[in-house]
């Protein structure tokens, strides 16, 4: 197991800067992912590491040593990619076997480290068949057999499930955080799935247009965003315009229109630096949507109209009016949600909040 590390990495095609200054610690046997949407430098870093692509500028390291000038065969990396890359003129256990050919691992040896792989995956007897005979989700997992049988200082994974149906993705993100468990290999996971990044990471890092918006576990990135962006990517996000009235140890507390003061705690506050604009973030699951008047006391409420409603079975997500201002909820439900057009009450606990400087566009 190795670490991975960033300093000052730039990536540029020609007059397009598709990394920007990215300095980024991956600590040994972590299970990190780069999360964005498409054309964020998500996947650019992540060739970098792999050597696929040569950094402008900056510095990558693996396991402490610098790998700017070593060619990809000669850094011991597993990779899989999005299409699995499997040959499909050769056998699964030819397809498993194919990188340890290529290392000074004595013939005899290889069957065994195959099987192994193959166990480990849970296909144990798959070994004679060829790519075409097996399922999506089979053949992904012979390509992560692949990368792991060479025993990688670090794993790469660009975005793997991408091509799977929605039921087996999740089913093959569990098999494939277990796995990663087992072994412990420091792993690189890239992405654009906040459902997969939240499920499977130790540390998250959102990326936006080249930068690095935070990086953080994932509890930190989704209940405490370090922006707007972060907020409004990972989930959905209300963001009501503020005034920030005072700060302390204690906490701080915003003045929110038509809500009144609301006193958040000082943790998910950090970056306010004190009395001025501010915005307040609430997410959707813990805008609570209420009958008039049965909010409990521990609850700030306002009156709202719902303007329309997204029924998901167990949950529903509201888009309701609040004067001049559209807010989203999504509640769970035990019987019938509320009506288009119906007069309700809306409620959130100040602890569901978080702040961040400035005011909301």
């Amino acid at each position: 197991m190795s670490s991975v590390t960033l300093r000052n990495v730039v990536k540029r095609f020609h007059k397009f800067t598709a990394v920007h200054e990215t300095n980024l610690e991956i600590p040994e046997g972590a299970f990190v992912t780069l999360l964005g949407p498409s054309g964020c430098g998500k996947t650019t870093n992540l060739r970098m590491i792999a050597g696929l692509l040569d950094p402008t500028k900056g510095e990558i390291l693996i396991g402490g040593r610098a790998v700017n000038n070593v060619p990809i065969h000669k850094r011991n990396l597993g990779i899989v990619f999005q299409n699995y890359a499997l040959f499909p003129h050769k056998t699964v256990a030819e397809n498993v076997a194919f990188g340890l050919k290529y290392r000074d691992i004595p013939s005899s040896e290889i069957a065994g480290r195959v099987q192994a792989a193959l166990d480990l995956v849970q296909l144990p007897h798959v070994g004679e068949r060829y790519p075409k005979a097996l399922s999506g989700g089979q053949q992904q997992r012979i390509a992560l057999a692949r990368a792991i049988v060479i025993e990688p200082d670090v794993l790469l994974l660009d975005e793997p499930l991408s091509a799977l149906d929605a039921n087996l993705r999740e089913d093959m993100r569990v098999e494939l955080k277990r796995i990663q468990d087992k072994i412990g290999v420091t792993t690189v996971f890239v992405t654009h799935d906040q459902s997969e990044a939240l499920a499977m990471s130790d540390k998250i890092v959102v990326m936006s247009a080249g930068r690095v918006e935070q990086m953080g576990s994932p509890d930190e990135v989704y209940n405490n965003p370090a922006s707007a962006f972060v907020a409004n990517f990972l989930g959905a996000s209300n963001m009501l315009p503020a005034r920030c009235t005072s700060t302390g140890a204690e906490g701080t507390t915003l003045d929110v229109a038509p809500f009144g003061p609301v006193a958040i705690p000082a943790a998910k506050a950090q970056r306010l630096d004190g009395a001025g604009p501010a915005t307040l973030v609430l997410r959707a699951e813990k805008l609570q949507v209420l009958s008039p008047g049965s909010a409990p006391p521990e609850m700030i409420t306002a009156p709202a109209t719902v303007e329309t409603v997204d029924y998901q079975g167990q949950t529903v997500r509201y888009f309701l009016r609040l004067g001049d201002r559209q807010l989203q909820a999504l509640n769970m439900i035990d019987e019938k949600p509320f009506e288009e057009g119906a007069q309700v009450e809306i409620g959130f606990r100040p602890k569901d909040c978080s702040a961040l400087p400035g005011e909301a566009e």
